[in-house]
């Protein structure tokens, strides 16, 4: 899920503590998170409609262990391996909006990722994303950060944000950090940072192979760098490997068991900054309604996004659904798409962050919110 080239290994304390000691005090108390799943994540098994006639029979069995899961809406079922996302949803806390899409209808990964972070209509033709576009508007141009080797195209544009990036330095021995650590025994600030700095090497260093511990460490991670007066309060995580092309159900159960023990770790270490907090789950593109002949799917247009977090006007499901029957599907393999995901975004951060949803709209999501979904973040 998490690859270790994504996140800063560092080797020298001012790769880590650097950017600490160099940002101001923030002006809002307000965060978001932006974890995009890259790859195509399978929005209907991440949440089944088993209440549809259609769904087993095209899922066969990728269907096998959701059809007996408790209905959430009456229509959806959440995948067994949500526990602590499935904990959110019923205290509140995490609301999602199905069969949602980006004005992208091809299936291309990086054209409709492209799409999806810029906020336009087409990919490429947009230059800055919708995250930096963000920052011009709150009060005070928050810190934002990428867990990131490149700035991803959401977080680009004209605002400088900052990025966790590994180096290309071998990582330094274990003898030479233990006299480094001796070094600043005696001295009380550059001991305490140095502190940080191995704290953050050591979770960083779990990241690798996409692991559950790994997926802990990167929440720990992430709300370290949003937490006090300094922290950063704009975060992009990328995650990996949801193109499940075959084998899926294996696969997909690994690959979401690491997002809900990400998501379970940034509630747990932000604290009391949870309350303060919008985590995004979205994906591209979705995948097909089918079942292909080597139990995965391919391809498809409409998906899931997930809104999550304290300010969440949560435990709900939007839905319009379209249904699955041979003539209700896009292009007659599909999901069809019945929300603008833009809309939802657009909604759900103006909300967040006070804004007007209707002039931020726009500015932040161009190619296609429309109008933006209102009554998404508690009042």
């Amino acid at each position: 899920m998490f690859d270790r080239r994504q996140v800063l290994i560092g080797g020298a304390a001012a790769s880590l503590i650097g950017p600490r000691l160099a940002w101001a005090r923030a002006e809002t108390e307000r965060r978001v998170i932006f974890l995009i799943q890259r790859g195509a994540a399978d929005g209907l098994a991440t949440l089944a409609p088993t209440g549809d006639p259609a769904y087993a029979g095209l899922r066969g069995e990728l269907a096998a262990e959701l059809m007996d899961r408790p209905r959430l809406g009456g229509m959806f079922a959440l995948h067994p391996a949500l526990e602590r996302i499935g904990g959110l949803y019923g205290e509140g806390q995490a609301l999602f909006a199905h069969a949602v899409a980006s004005p992208y209808r091809d299936r291309s990964h990086f054209d409709g990722q492209n799409v999806l972070e810029t906020g336009g209509e087409r990919p490429y033709e947009r230059k800055d994303g919708w995250m930096n576009r963000l920052i011009g508007l709150i009060p005070g141009t928050p810190r934002a950060l990428a867990i990131s080797a490149t700035i991803p195209a959401a977080l680009r544009g004209s605002i400088q944000v900052s990025s966790y990036a590994p180096t290309n330095l071998p990582e330094a021995p274990q003898d030479l950090l233990q006299r480094v650590s001796m070094l600043y025994e005696s001295d009380a600030q550059l001991h305490a940072l140095w502190g940080e700095a191995l704290q953050t090497r050591a979770m960083a260093g779990d990241l690798a192979g996409g692991t559950q511990r790994g997926a802990v460490a990167a929440g720990q991670l992430i709300a370290s760098l949003m937490a006090g007066p300094d922290g950063a309060r704009i975060v992009m995580a990328e995650t990996t490997g949801w193109d499940t092309h075959a084998g899926q159900r294996g696969r997909l159960n690994t690959q979401l068991t690491a997002l809900d023990a990400l998501i379970g770790a940034l509630k747990d270490s932000l604290g009391a900054a949870w309350s303060q907090t919008l985590v995004i789950v979205a994906t591209e593109f979705g995948r097909t309604a089918a079942v292909n002949g080597t139990g995965g799917t391919d391809h498809g247009t409409g998906s899931l996004a997930m809104l999550l977090g304290g300010t969440v006007a949560g435990g709900r499901i939007l839905a319009d659904w379209p249904g699955l029957a041979p003539a209700q599907l896009y292009e007659g393999r599909d999901l069809k798409p019945t929300q603008s995901i833009d809309a939802v975004l657009a909604g759900a951060l103006a909300g967040h962050f006070g804004l007007d949803p209707q002039r931020a709209a726009p500015l932040l999501f161009p190619g296609g919110a429309g109008r933006p979904l209102t009554g998404l973040i508690k009042g």
